[in-house]
């Protein structure tokens, strides 16, 4: 089976609200993302399980909020936590060409050190990533992942009584080294 190991950094550039409420805050990850063959093929495009692991995440945010997650002060800390998607799928285009445009979408949990975006929140909150961009074949192993434009959205899904969330932009940028095929 064809698969590889995209070793993969992300930076929010804004917010918006799609599904949740919250604003001002910044998210930054790196880890490994594990993509693999196993699916078939939807729409002309290869269908691709996947699963990844966030070590490092940092949450550039307020310091105070109010309960659903808008700032309360321009005072600002940085939280560290660590995430884990391990259910998603990838839709590649072209897999046998060197620009490679692909679509993906993960599913999983996020934690942090503290709570987050509220005071009454969670430490940890379920959430939801999808993209698309393209992956640059640079040699027959190793490509160039670009992603444009991303969604990263998370919140504890009424865990707790209060439901703060975030949506953020982001760019995604990865080292893919692809193994069989």
């Amino acid at each position: 089976m064809e698969s590889e190991l995209i070793f993969e950094g992300l930076a929010s550039y804004g917010n918006y609200r799609i599904f949740a409420a919250g604003t001002g805050s910044k998210l930054y990850t790196g880890g490994v993302e594990y993509d693999r063959h196993s699916w078939g093929s939807f729409l002309g495009a290869r269908v691709d399980y996947v699963a990844e692991i966030l070590p490092l995440v940092l949450l550039d945010t307020p310091t105070k909020s109010y309960p659903w997650g808008y700032p309360e002060t321009t005072a600002r800390h940085i939280v560290p936590g660590l995430g884990i998607s391990p259910i998603g799928f990838r839709m590649m285009w072209r897999p046998q060409k060197a620009i490679r445009p692909y679509i993906t979408a993960k599913g999983g949990m996020i934690g942090f050190t503290e709570k987050v975006l509220a005071t009454n929140a969670s430490y940890e909150s379920f959430s939801l990533q999808s993209g698309f961009g393209v992956q640059v074949m640079m040699k027959k192993r190793i490509g160039l992942r670009l992603g444009l434009w991303g969604d990263y959205h998370f919140s504890n899904a009424f865990v707790v009584p209060v439901n703060p969330g975030i949506d953020v932009m982001n760019a995604n940028l990865g080292l893919s080294y692809h193994f069989g095929g």
